[in-house]
């Protein structure tokens, strides 16, 4: 009878430490899913875009006067700040242009100071006329006599107030012309005209260009943030409105944003709207073409109950409770980039699957690990 006891009690351990091992082994085979807590705090309604980084602008480097480039500073991915030489054009033929119009516009000059051959004849016509006044004063001379005179001496005063004209005339042509040259020999000196970047070199010291020909392609530095926004979702965009940007090339970090500009049409062909972000980020990170999303807050709502955005599946959540995954129908209010607003289906602390959502099933015995901020 001891014997039967003592047998009893041996098998009624051995289940026990079976039935613990079984359960011990299913605890520590079971997943382990990663979640986030359900949390009360600001809720955003955002409306969700498209993102695109532009250069401000790019620009065809020419010069308008062709010639041989003889000093060239481009180089591909090369900067310059906005006044920089980039390209020296022979200024040799126009520097020699220049010097001979200047020899002969002093000589111009001179001659125009000494005065000419009619001035002397007037000084001699207007002596003849005060000689034939005088004389007319005695008597000795008629009065048509003296009335010749002087309308030869107004004539004389008419060819001479004719030739200063002409003479003002061809000085200020070789002023003019002078000016032209100089501008031309100014426009052969090619500076950067922005803080740009080169992107490309056509021609190169040594090449001969005609007037208005492609030297190279320039980038400015400055960069335009686009969102790119659906038609149902413009209405309610405005100035100065708060956003989140996430670029495509640098993970899951956001940038705070503000919104800028507002473009009041659609492009044609997609029919989305563009506005313009100021983000705020390093400059040097904002690549052109690089891409992203944009969440742009058009209204927010303090003490919501809130959940990460990844535990969201249309209006489902797999919640977890006692180890068991319990999936649950919820009603969503506003939506933002990272997060959305629970308006029922879930409590403040429960907490939800935020990765790998499809592997789970409702009823599966999990295990938890509280998701980082990272992670999120």
């Amino acid at each position: 009878m001891a014997a039967k006891s003592s047998f009893a009690a041996k098998a009624v351990l051995f289940l026990v430490v079976v039935a613990a091992l079984i359960f011990g082994l299913s605890r520590w085979t079971r997943p382990v899913a990663l979640v986030a807590e359900v949390t009360r705090g600001r809720a955003v309604d955002a409306v969700p875009g498209s993102v695109v980084v532009e250069a401000e602008f790019t620009m065809e480097i020419k010069s308008e006067i062709g010639g041989r480039l003889i000093r060239s500073t481009l180089d591909p991915g090369k900067r310059f700040p906005d006044g920089s030489l980039l390209v020296q054009i022979d200024t040799g033929d126009i520097d020699l242009e220049i010097e001979k119009i200047e020899s002969d516009y002093q000589a111009a000059k001179r001659r125009v100071e000494i005065g000419t051959s009619t001035t002397l004849e007037l000084a001699t016509a207007k002596e003849n006329l005060a000689n034939i006044q005088r004389l007319g004063s005695l008597g000795q001379i008629s009065d048509n006599e003296v009335l010749q005179a002087k309308r030869a001496v107004q004539q004389i005063e008419q060819r001479v107030s004719l030739e200063g004209v002409a003479d003002q005339n061809l000085l200020e042509g070789f002023e003019n012309t002078l000016k032209v040259k100089k501008r031309q020999r100014e426009k052969m000196t090619i500076i950067a005209p922005f803080d740009g970047v080169v992107s490309e070199v056509i021609a190169r010291p040594g090449d001969l260009i005609g007037g208005n020909s492609p030297i190279a392609r320039l980038i400015s530095t400055s960069r335009t943030v686009e969102a790119r926004i659906s038609e149902e979702n413009f209405s309610g965009i405005e100035l100065g409105q708060k956003a989140s940007v996430r670029f495509l090339g640098y993970g899951d970090q956001t940038y705070d944003a503000s919104v800028i500009k507002i473009l009041p049409t659609a492009d044609a062909q997609t029919q989305r709207y563009v506005v313009y972000l100021d983000v705020d980020i390093d400059p040097v990170m904002l690549v052109p073409g690089i891409t992203g999303e944009v969440s742009i807050v058009v209204g927010e709502r303090e003490n919501a109950l809130i959940i990460p955005r990844r535990g969201l599946v249309g209006s489902t959540v797999f919640a977890v409770k006692d180890g068991v995954v319990q999936r649950r129908q919820v009603k969503v209010g506003f939506t933002g980039l990272t997060q959305v607003e629970i308006l029922s289906g879930l409590e403040e602390g429960d907490v939800v699957i935020v990765d790998r959502i499809d592997a789970y099933r409702d009823g599966d015995r999990v295990g938890t690990t509280l998701a980082s901020q990272q992670q999120l």
